[in-house]
């Protein structure tokens, strides 16, 4: 029986226009170039930002080798296009300077133990106030935050008389008690808030594992708020390390910091160029180079409070 073959099923076409797009409709040329356009003006902006920012400091650092023949006959941009005249004449003698490099080593001991004190006491006292209950804790950290607000300048005149009556005037340990005290509102401040965002699961498994309060902040919290402390630290370090007035009035007037024995570096009849500038910049490189070795900790404690 020859029965008729079932017709074959014709292929069914794509409709036109349909082709074989992807899961996503290509980007038309003309905005993909827009972004690139975009892109890089954002780009040459930041640079641009960046090398306009610089300029003042590689405008000192110019200065600084310049002799004061040099700076006298024009500005410092005039070396660049003769790079003969710079001279390291000026570091020399200045670092000869007894008084300029004893002024470097009271700034050490000022800047050091001011830092790792604030640190220290802040972290602890932010876990506190985090997670520890005790009676009064939240009136106690209003008046912390509180303290933020009181001026430097405030408190100069009484604390001036109270060192002057326990022996602490003019001392280093009395300008350390000073930064101290000033930088510890906001470190408990900062730390508190950074520590309060841990997990509270995360402390309470490390407590059933039997950790006590000490084991748990040195083995737990402190490692995750390792870019929070950094970034606490770096600040200190820079007020501290950059302070005048504060030095001024507590610092033994003997030994005083850097800041201080550069103003009194100053002459009476001219404006001391050949030595302020190599000075200034000697006091810049140490807070820059402590800024980008801890750079990375800076940014990801900047990141992670921007997230929280």
């Amino acid at each position: 029986m020859n029965g008729a073959a079932p017709h074959a099923a014709a292929p069914r076409t794509a409709p036109a226009g349909a082709g074989t797009a992807g899961p996503r409709a290509a980007v038309p040329l003309a905005s993909r170039l827009a972004a690139r356009a975009a892109s890089g003006a954002v780009r040459v902006f930041l640079v641009l930002a960046a090398a306009f920012w610089l300029l003042p400091t590689v405008g000192l650092l110019v200065s600084s080798l310049l002799s004061p023949a040099d700076l006298a006959s024009g500005g410092w941009w005039r070396a660049l296009t003769a790079p003969a005249r710079l001279t390291a004449e000026n570091y020399s003698a200045l670092l000869s300077n007894e008084a300029v490099t004893t002024s470097l080593v009271s700034t050490v001991l000022i800047t050091v133990p001011a830092t790792l004190l604030v640190l220290t006491l802040g972290a602890f006292a932010g876990y506190a106030f985090a997670w520890l209950e005790f009676p009064g804790r939240d009136a106690l950290f209003l008046v912390v935050v509180a303290l933020l607000v009181v001026p430097v300048q405030v408190a100069l005149i009484p604390v001036s008389e109270l060192f002057g009556a326990i022996g602490l005037f003019e001392t280093t340990a009395g300008v350390v008690l000073f930064h101290t005290a000033f930088g510890l509102p906001f470190a408990v401040f900062l730390l508190r808030n950074f520590f309060a965002e841990i997990p509270r699961e995360l402390l309470e498994a490390a407590r059933l594992d039997g950790a006590g309060e000490l084991r748990l902040f040195t083995r737990v919290v402190l490692p995750l708020g390792g870019p929070a402390i950094a970034s606490l630290g770096i600040f200190q370090f820079l007020w501290v390390w950059n302070d005048m007035l504060v030095a001024l009035v507590f610092a033994d007037s003997t030994r005083p910091p850097i800041t201080v024995a550069l103003q009194q570096q100053v002459r009476q009849f001219g404006n001391n160029i050949d030595v302020l500038a190599p000075g200034a910049f000697i006091s810049m490189v140490v807070p820059l180079v402590v800024f980008f070795a801890f750079q990375r900790q800076f940014v990801s404690g900047v990141l992670a409070g921007a997230i929280k």
